[in-house]
């Protein structure tokens, strides 16, 4: 489970509600969410979204890749070698509030977990529903820490395999018994989400 990181406030007054699509790059099957944020809302908040609906804990260092212009969190685009815009001061109504407009966000650059960003919808503003929200996804996605996409291929050749390799058991007993790739439980998500509120 992700982390809880702070609660989500609310910035200057929504306009509309922006519906995005999360696709993991490079796996196949997809994994992938789909989540609505208001468009008053910061980057820095879709980046919690995207950890707790995805699954990541948020413990590794994250950007987002708009246009040419890189945005991460507060602490690390303070530090000086960093050329890089503070997420919690972009707005999604400014910097990713076009339909179809598309978008890359990486999360733990040790591992390198892409992300394709699209914005599927501007929908209006609904004052009576929750927000974030994940309204659909597919996939668990990959266990934190696992060595990126060759540690994952690992993983479920281990899950798949009839007989295992002493090497494949130890993967598996760090993995846990509990992960099952194909999982995604959206109700689990958007309690977890709700948390956040």
């Amino acid at each position: 489970m992700a982390k809880r990181g702070p609660r989500m406030t609310w910035g200057p007054k929504p306009e509309n509600a922006i519906q995005f699509k999360v696709t993991l790059r490079y796996i196949r099957p997809p994994i992938w969410r789909r989540i609505v944020l208001p468009d008053s809302f910061t980057l820095a908040h879709l980046h919690d979204a995207i950890q707790v609906a995805m699954g990541w804990y948020d413990s590794h260092m994250h950007t987002f890749r708009i246009a040419g212009v890189y945005y991460t969190s507060k602490q690390m685009c303070e530090m000086d070698d960093m050329d890089m815009e503070c997420d919690d001061r972009a707005l999604l109504r400014d910097v990713a509030g076009q339909p179809k407009q598309k978008f890359m966000y990486e999360y733990d650059p040790g591992d390198s977990w892409e992300h394709d960003i699209v914005v599927e919808k501007i929908l209006p503003f609904d004052p009576q529903a929750q927000y974030p929200v994940c309204l659909d996804g597919a996939r668990a996605c990959p266990p934190e820490d696992c060595g990126s996409f060759p540690g994952y291929s690992d993983i479920l050749e281990a899950l798949k395999a009839p007989k295992k390799t002493a090497e494949q058991k130890e993967l598996l007993e760090w993995v846990g018994d509990d992960y099952d790739p194909e999982r995604f439980d959206l109700e689990a998500v958007n309690r977890r989400l709700a948390g956040k509120r």
